[in-house]
Formats: structure tokens, C-alpha cells, sequence
């Protein structure tokens, strides 16, 4: 491995700047600190054992999220892990006697996998393999000693199935994925743990859904789509195995629960749950009982639809117990009688509980973060405003508490992605701008997911352009209105949020006063070329969706925010990660450069030990210390 850092070493963070910023930040006195808000939970994560009898648990061990175990009734708990570079990135049961987690070095997504006894014995390296990273496939919930993997050791840009013993290490390739050029990006087990549903790409633009009644068959082709189509099984029938539940959007614009003939190639007809709003495709159902249990789908804020009167009766029992709350279940036992259940708000992380069914006894475990009170945290309101070409965009808007809106200092926050969306709930950067006073509204543009298959195709090609005309008038529409002071506009974003805060200052350079860029993309000729080599099987599919670097030239040199630097008036910050393998570091030094070659001064926060976003909390600290002090510098 090469000691050279990423990035361009004549572009380091200007550490006396970014100081000068923490200390402004600083100045603003508050109840709340940045630490408040971004430091690592004390206990999270908590999940049940198969057998019901422990707890384990998420917890800080020289500042990082380690896992931990703790027996239902008892005190003591038993730290699994001791990460002290970065935070494991997650875990779970694979039996009753051993746990699984991953972690990756630096922030470079590279996963790999571990397990450990649950008193603490037998770690093991499961994937030991520099560079290569790992998907989970099935748990195999009826089988102690394996589970089924995805990995890219073979090819980097492909991932092969592995069953492996959770153990000694010991895996069996279960199917081939060799050809680049028809990459199988999808592997299905059925209930038994049999591998008997895959999906490959096409011709960079098409799937291709795949399917086998037997493990000693070949995968035989099923159903060809478009990409903008879907057909995606969710689950296998409990009785008619070569049927499965699917969320479909083939012949309609919203998705929709439907069962699929895998023999046929075709719907049965039977449409388990539509909305005409909305895409759905969350359908539950109980291991145990092989029976359906609920739909959850996303509006302005989730919903339930219940499909089991047992599943309903103590669900609405627990509501029942815990009124004015968001209620999920984050985990349970074999048995299905012991749960895990999480509380939230959109102004608090909520507390995590025990609930035994048959005695119908809840037991808090622990709250997430009782050093906030809701009390003093801001609601988050869904909104809705029509674009220039007549499209609703849906968002949310945050006020700060017990302020009138009017004319108030606004942070406009586009996510990133840019196809996923923004839904109700907490999320700590909200709350930490809205307790200095400023509001921040949040927008699901043209191309976010959910909301059908017309509004994801209506962002094609349209970077820089129609998604960032969605934002622009979202923000005309809060000055219009009178929320917003036209003077006192900001524009963050990270990932894609990142490129539309870019966007936001070279093509609106009048709308902001000033701006923040945390990972973003600012030319879309380098992002194309630099993504990790398991994206490339999808580089035609972004070709269609972002634009292609020899036949839209013009339209993507256009869209770039690199090559537009002398429009740039306002104040920007840029934050990155250096081991980035989504959003390259080059994308940051570009921009930097370029403006710093016009003599024009950027605060510029580069962390060696991330990647595409800041994991380990002392860098959140410092970003967005920063972040406080350059809003208060421009924005106040």
C-alpha cells in the first residue's frame, strides 16, 4: 500500500482557518453543544438474541461504537469488540451463541466480515482479504453454524455468493458471477436458505430477473426489464414456492405489492397494496407463522397498514403504552413473543423497550440521548409547493421553536443520493441549526425515490438543470411567503446535496449568502470516471440518468460547477473525506483550486481517516464547530 495521501497534497485543510471558525462557532453560546448532538449514543442498536434471553447493544469504547452483550435481568454487561479506529459499522445475530459485524478501514467501504462468541470467545477475521467487500445475502435463521455472503474477491466489480461457517471461516462458492458485461447484481434465498432467485444487467441498462426451482439447476431467464421498471421480489410464498410477494411498477407508475409466477413470468393479478400517492414496498410477515403481517409505507410520515389481527392487537397495544410516539420493532426472537421496540419523534431519538406478548409487561432500556429535551428542539412540518413546470415537490420545513416565521434565517439542506428521499423524522443537523436561530428546509426534488416512476425519470439528464430549478423555487416560494429573509439564505448539502450546493452558488449566485460542501461532486466528467469499480456494471444506467461524457458534452460541461468558478460569489466552505470512494477528493480539490487560483479564499476541511461522509465523532465535532462558525460569519 502506497504512503502517499489521497488528494492533491498543495491543497491541505487551512487548519488556522478552520480554527478561526471553530472559535466563532464557539462563541455562540448555547444549552446545547455541537457534542450534544453528534456525539456517539451511549447505548444503541440494541437487538435480541434468537433465544430471547440477552440483549446486545452498541456502546462508545475509546469513543467508538463497539458491541456489547448484557443478559435480560442481569447488570453486567460483556464488550465483544474493542474497534478504536472507527465505529463497527454494524452487526447482528447469526445464532444464539455468536455474533457477526463489519468494519471497514478508513472510511473506504470495504467491509469486511467478523464473529464472536457472545461471552467474548473465539473471535475470528471471517473475510480476511484486503480490498474486498462484503454484502450480507441470508442470516439462515434455522442454521447455527452458516450464513450465505456476497462478495467481490474474485473481480472487484462483481459479487459472488459464498456460504460460510460463521466459525472456522471455512465458505463454499454456491454460483458464478463472471462476466462484466452481464453482471449478476441481485442474489434471493427462498425460506429454507436455498439460493434460488438472482437479477443481472443487461446491455449496462436493462435486468434481468433469474430464477431456479432447485440449487443443482441453472438460473434460467425469466422477465427482462427496462431499468426505470422493476419487478423485485421481496419474499417466497410459504406455500407455492415458485410464486413470490414483489413490488412491481411494470405497467403502472407507482409501485405496488403484487405475487409473481416465477414459472410464468408474469403477476398473478392479485395486487396486495397500492397508493396512489406513493411507492410500496415494505411487506412484513412472521417467520414463525407464515402469515403476512403488516405494510408500511411513506407519505409526509410512515404508515401501517396490518394484514394479521395478531400482529395489530399488540402493536395497537404497544401504541397504547407509548401514546404521541413513533413505535417500530427493531428486533425479536425466534419464538416472536419478545421484542425490541424503538421510540422516536421528529425532536427526539426516542428510548429503546423490552415487551414480553404474553405478559403484555414493557420495560424501558435505555434512552438514546436524555441529555436533549424535546421540549426545546424544533417540530419538523411536511410542505408541499408546485415547480416552474408544474411538478408538487414534498419536503419538510424546520422552524426554530417558539419563533414567529417571518423573515428568518433559512440553511436550505438538499440530501444527497440523489435517488433516495428525505422523510419526518430526527436528524441532528436539523436540530443543531434550528437551536441557533436558523430554519432549514428540506426538499425531495425531481429524481428523489418514492414518489413513482414519471418523477424519477423527469430528473434524467437534468443535474444542474430542472432538479436544481426544483430547489430554486422551493426557496422563491419561502420568500414569497415571507418565511424566509431573501438576504439571509444558505445552501448545504453533502454527496449529491454537495454538487447541488455547488450548483446553488454558480448558476443562482445571487440566491445565497453563502454555502456549504461536504463531499460533493463538482464535475461530472471526473465523478463519472472515478466511482469504485462495483458501480461500473451500472455506468450505462448513469449515462442515462446523469449524462454521457462523449455524446452529452456540452450539457454535462454546462452542469459542472468546476468549470463555471468565475460565476462563484458567495462564501463557500468544502468539507471531504479523503478516502471517499463514491465522491473522489478530487472532486473537492477541483473546486478548491480552481477558486483559490482566482485568489478567492476557501475554508477547506479534509480528514484522512474518512471517507464518503465523517464517521468518527471528533471530526463531526470539529466539521461542524466549523460549520457554526462560518454560518455565524454569513448567515447571522
Amino acid at each position: 500500500m502506497s504512503d502517499k495521501l489521497p488528494g492533491d497534497p498543495s491543497l491541505p485543510s487551512n487548519d488556522k482557518e478552520i480554527q478561526e471558525l471553530i472559535d466563532l462557532g464557539e462563541k455562540q453560546a448555547h444549552k446545547y453543544s455541537v457534542e450534544d448532538f453528534f456525539r456517539n449514543p451511549e447505548k444503541s442498536n440494541y437487538q435480541l438474541s434468537p433465544d430471547g434471553t440477552f440483549f446486545s447493544y452498541m456502546a462508545p469504547y475509546e469513543r467508538r461504537k463497539n458491541v456489547f452483550v448484557q443478559k435480560i435481568g442481569e447488570d453486567n454487561a460483556i464488550r465483544l469488540t474493542s474497534s478504536t479506529d472507527r465505529d463497527i459499522s454494524g452487526y447482528g445475530w447469526a445464532s444464539a451463541d455468536r455474533i457477526i459485524y463489519i468494519k471497514d478501514s478508513g472510511g473506504d467501504e470495504n467491509f469486511q466480515l467478523y464473529a464472536v462468541d457472545r461471552d467474548g470467545s473465539n473471535p475470528k477475521d471471517l473475510t480476511p482479504f484486503p480490498g474486498v467487500r462484503i454484502q450480507l445475502i441470508d442470516i439462515l435463521e434455522e442454521n447455527e453454524d452458516e450464513i450465505i455472503i456476497g462478495m467481490n474477491k474474485n473481480n472487484p466489480q462483481l459479487f459472488d455468493p459464498y456460504r460460510i461457517n460463521i466459525h472456522s471461516g471455512e465458505m463454499h462458492q454456491l454460483a458464478e458471477n463472471t462476466n462484466v458485461l452481464e453482471p449478476i447484481d441481485t442474489w434471493m434465498t427462498d425460506h429454507d436458505g436455498r439460493l434460488r432467485i438472482a437479477t443481472k444487467v443487461v446491455n449496462g441498462t436493462e435486468s434481468v430477473l433469474m430464477y431456479r426451482d432447485h440449487e443443482d439447476e441453472d438460473f434460467r431467464e425469466v422477465l427482462k426489464t427496462d431499468f426505470t421498471e422493476s419487478m423485485s421480489p421481496l419474499f417466497f410464498d410459504f406455500e407455492q414456492d415458485h410464486l413470490v410477494y414483489a413490488t412491481s411498477n411494470l405497467g403502472r407508475d407507482k409501485a405496488e405489492i403484487v405475487r409473481f409466477d416465477m414459472h410464468s413470468g408474469k403477476e398473478t393479478g392479485e395486487v396486495i397494496f397500492k397508493h396512489e400517492e406513493v411507492d410500496v414496498s415494505g411487506l412484513r410477515y412472521s417467520h414463525k407463522r407464515k402469515v403476512l403481517t403488516s405494510i408500511v409505507y411513506l407519505t409526509d410520515k410512515r404508515h401501517i397498514v396490518f394484514l394479521d389481527k395478531n400482529t395489530e392487537k399488540w402493536f395497537r397495544k404497544l401504541e397504547a403504552l407509548l401514546p404521541d410516539l413513533e413505535v417500530t420493532v427493531t428486533s425479536h426472537n425466534k419464538e416472536e413473543d419478545k421484542f425490541i421496540v424503538r421510540t422516536y419523534t421528529d425532536r427526539s431519538l426516542g428510548s429503546y423497550y423490552f415487551f414480553d406478548i404474553q405478559t403484555e409487561e414493557l420495560t424501558k432500556i435505555a434512552d438514546v440521548s436524555p441529555w436533549l429535551n424535546e421540549k426545546d428542539l424544533a417540530p419538523m412540518q411536511p410542505v408541499t409547493y408546485q415547480t416552474r413546470d408544474g411538478l408538487t415537490i414534498h419536503g419538510y420545513l424546520t422552524l426554530p421553536a417558539n419563533v414567529e416565521a417571518k423573515n428568518i434565517p433559512i440553511i436550505v439542506h438538499p440530501h444527497g443520493g440523489p435517488w433516495v428521499r428525505d422523510s419526518w423524522g430526527y436528524n441532528p443537523e436539523v436540530q443543531l441549526f434550528a437551536t441557533r436561530g436558523y430554519g432549514v428546509f428540506q426538499m425531495n426534488y425531481r429524481g428523489s425515490t418514492g414518489y413513482g416512476k414519471s418523477f424519477f425519470k423527469s430528473s434524467f439528464k437534468e443535474w444542474g438543470r430542472k432538479m436544481q430549478d426544483d430547489i430554486t423555487d422551493g426557496v422563491q416560494w419561502l420568500i414569497d411567503r415571507g418565511i424566509a429573509d431573501k438576504d439571509r439564505i444558505a445552501i448545504y448539502g453533502g454527496s449529491y446535496g454537495g454538487y447541488a450546493t455547488l450548483a446553488g452558488v454558480t448558476f443562482t449566485p445571487d440566491l445565497y449568502c453563502c454555502a456549504i460542501d461536504y463531499v460533493g461532486v463538482s464535475n461530472l466528467f471526473t465523478f463519472m470516471n472515478t466511482i469504485p469499480p462495483y458501480w461500473k456494471p451500472y455506468l450505462d444506467m448513469m449515462y442515462e440518468m446523469v449524462g454521457n461524457p462523449e455524446k452529452d458534452v456540452d450539457q454535462m460541461r454546462a452542469a459542472s460547477p468546476v468549470f463555471h468558478v468565475d460565476k462563484i460569489i458567495t462564501p463557500l466552505f468544502v468539507v471531504q473525506g479523503a478516502n471517499d470512494p463514491r465522491v473522489n477528493i478530487d472532486e473537492s480539490d477541483q473546486i478548491v483550486r480552481s477558486l483559490r487560483e482566482r485568489n478567492i479564499d476557501v475554508p477547506y476541511l479534509v480528514k484522512y481517516n474518512e471517507g464518503h461522509g465523517f464517521h468518527n465523532e471528533e471530526n463531526r465535532f470539529e466539521m461542524y464547530k466549523a460549520t457554526l462558525g462560518f454560518l455565524s460569519k454569513y448567515l447571522a
